[in-house]
């Protein structure tokens, strides 16, 4: 990673405590009454519904500098549009052109790996920032998390443009955190249905109906700039609706882990970002 920049009197404004309303979310400090409360709630959404929204959590002071600084690395993403399997992964060609597992979707995005995202820009200072990641491990139940080892995939800053979308799938891991910072004039809201499969029933039948809007049914989470959701979708189906409109939608993504030293394959490093 890499390492956050000195602060200086005039940068003072760029730490993560000063973009976070710590107000109503008082993240640096779970062992207050205030921090305890917090933590329940969030843990009671994330036992009810896989999710843990969070709105208002950025600023309204640091959430124009954060959406200008993304906007003016738009031009290093990298687009990916094609066709991918509601699991991810390349499909079984022995199994019934009908199998859950042999359907595709469609999914267009733009991504700007780690790398590229300067040590002084805000979503990589709350990236590195200790007391954030504490918090979502607290959310999660886990007495620690790591942050990934690959540079290029620990933080991502995503963007979408009009027509782009992703189809319905599950996650490869446990969960994800993610920070939305620019809304699309309309549409791309995050839709997810909460707890569809488990580590002993795939519930294929069901995951195969959502598919073929058979079953419409989903969780509907706003796009609404300043927002923090942390989300387990490696059991839970879940989509972005397209995107109307020439505003770019972008939101940046925290990747972490239970184990330290985690990284993406070469394969899904080259599909994602261009180059393994």
């Amino acid at each position: 990673m890499h390492a956050s920049a000195p602060l200086t009197p005039d940068a003072s404004e760029r730490a993560p405590s000063n973009c976070i309303d710590l107000a109503r979310y008082p993240v640096d400090d779970l062992d207050s009454p205030a921090g305890r409360a917090l933590l329940a709630r969030c843990r009671a959404m994330m036992r009810d519904t896989g999710a843990c929204e969070l709105p208002g959590f950025i600023t309204a002071d640091a959430l124009p500098r954060m959406a200008e600084e993304s906007r003016q690395m738009m031009h290093k993403a990298h687009a990916f549009r094609g066709l991918v399997t509601p699991y991810l992964e390349v499909p079984d060609m022995t199994l019934p052109p009908e199998h859950v597992r042999r359907q595709f979707g469609r999914t267009a995005t733009e991504v700007i790996a780690g790398d590229l995202v300067p040590p002084d820009h805000l979503t990589r200072r709350l990236y590195a920032w200790d007391p954030l990641m504490e918090f979502i491990g607290a959310v999660l139940g886990h007495a620690r998390l790591y942050r990934y080892a690959c540079e290029m995939a620990a933080l991502n800053v995503v963007g979408m443009k009009a027509g782009d979308e992703l189809c319905w799938h599950f996650d490869q891991c446990d969960f994800v955190t993610s920070l939305a910072i620019v809304a699309p004039e309309a549409g791309g809201e995050f839709v997810y249905v909460p707890h569809l499969r488990s580590a002993t029933d795939e519930n294929e039948a069901a995951v195969l109906d959502i598919l073929h809007a058979k079953d419409r049914r989903g969780t509907l989470v706003a796009m609404t700039p300043g927002t923090l959701l942390i989300f387990a979708g490696r059991h839970s189906l879940h989509r972005v609706m397209p995107i109307e409109g020439d505003t770019t939608r972008i939101v940046a993504l925290f990747s972490h882990d239970t184990k330290p030293g985690t990284a993406p394959s070469p394969i899904a490093k080259l599909v994602r970002y261009g180059r393994a």
